[in-house]
């Protein structure tokens, strides 16, 4: 299916459907010589699995084991492409049959079938979060390369569920230590809470994270069509359920005047500032990106909606099954590698940029 690749020099391919036996992918363009910790991709798998945050989160099983089928031997990449693979092992697709003559309101139902003629309607087929998986390995094998390239490290956090904000955490690691993976452990009975009420309700919320790239190299990205903001809207926009990409000071500009939001140098000669997210004119400018998500609330719901039936009838229905009431806890693995795959390739082309002269 076309649209399943991504990425220029680095490039992930994805396959698999959530009902279906497996989900995976071809990661391509690895240079040959990389070490990989492949337990630390195991363990960026297991980061976003389901089944972690009990009434929180989908009950569905997963043990997301990664097999790797080509391009690495003994822990070091070949330099060929990278296949892998994750088994499916609890799908329940009997969960769906209810459904499979109607369209469920908020999801891609109906737009896939008016794509192809045909949709597996078993958990939304490649429209399911379920596809993430591949792109998490990818983006895992990734972040290894970005750090074996320039050093740089990639993090973040969630910073909003529904009526609930959260500042940067002290530590990155510390947003791990909880499965809804906010950065004050002080505020998670509170969350806990909130979220708990809105789930007895039937209700999903929206929710927000933030992204971090410190230690990127100044100059990634290409002028005008590929500029770097660019590419990482498009990598982001493609996470299921994402609505709003922010870099920098996003949507906040458009109360901003020009003195306040331009990035100048304090008296030191220091830029403090970084209202334009590292990124200047599509381009790194070796300060940190910062890059904020918005997702959507769940579509699958309990409470009773309308919906359309294949025959254009409207019914009433009751999505039931195992779903999460907020996409971005689960979706922050996601987010990171995504980000991870543009840095990865970013900096592989910007290798094929400059005069090789011994010096750089």
């Amino acid at each position: 299916m076309t649209g399943s690749t991504f990425g220029r020099l680095l490039r992930l391919t994805t396959f698999g459907e959530s009902h279906g036996p497996a989900v995976g992918g071809i990661l391509d363009g690895v240079p040959a010589g990389i070490k990989l910790n492949l337990e630390q991709v195991q363990q960026e798998l297991w980061r976003r699995r389901p089944g972690q945050a009990g009434k929180l989160a989908s009950a569905r099983k997963e043990e997301d084991r990664l097999e790797i089928l080509s391009g690495v031997l003994k822990g070091v990449t070949l330099g060929t492409p990278i296949g892998f693979v994750v088994r499916n092992v609890d799908p329940r697709s009997e969960d769906y049959e209810a459904l499979r003559e109607v369209y469920r309101p908020g999801h891609a139902d109906y737009v896939y079938e008016a794509k192809f003629g045909f949709r597996d309607w078993r958990g939304g087929g490649r429209a399911s979060a379920r596809e993430t998986v591949a792109r998490v390995a990818g983006g895992a094998i990734a972040r290894q390369l970005v750090a074996e390239l320039s050093g740089a490290r990639v993090f973040g956090w969630v910073c909003r569920l529904g009526e609930l904000a959260f500042g940067p955490p002290e530590r990155p690691e510390v947003v791990w230590d909880n499965q809804l993976r906010i950065p004050e452990p002080g505020r998670l009975e509170e969350a806990r809470g909130y979220l708990l009420s809105i789930r007895e309700k039937g209700e999903g919320i929206g929710s927000q994270v933030e992204v971090v790239a410190e230690g990127v190299p100044a100059g990634l990205g290409e002028p005008v069509f590929d500029k770097l903001d660019a590419l990482i809207a498009q990598a982001l926009f493609s996470i299921p359920a994402v609505k709003a990409v922010e870099v920098g000071s996003g949507t906040r500009a458009a109360t901003m005047r020009s003195s306040e939001h331009n990035d100048q140098p304090d008296p030191d000669g220091v830029v403090r500032k970084n209202q334009a997210g590292g990124i200047v004119g599509g381009i790194s400018d070796a300060r940190p990106i910062r890059v904020r998500v918005t997702f959507k609330p769940p579509s699958s719901i309990p409470l009773p909606q309308r919906a359309l039936t294949r025959k254009g009838e409207v019914r009433e229905v009751r999505v039931t099954g195992r779903h999460d009431p907020v996409i971005a806890p689960r979706a922050l693995p996601v987010v990171e590698a995504m980000l991870c795959l543009v840095l990865a390739d970013q900096l592989l082309i910007q290798r094929s940029r400059r005069r090789w002269d011994g010096q750089d």
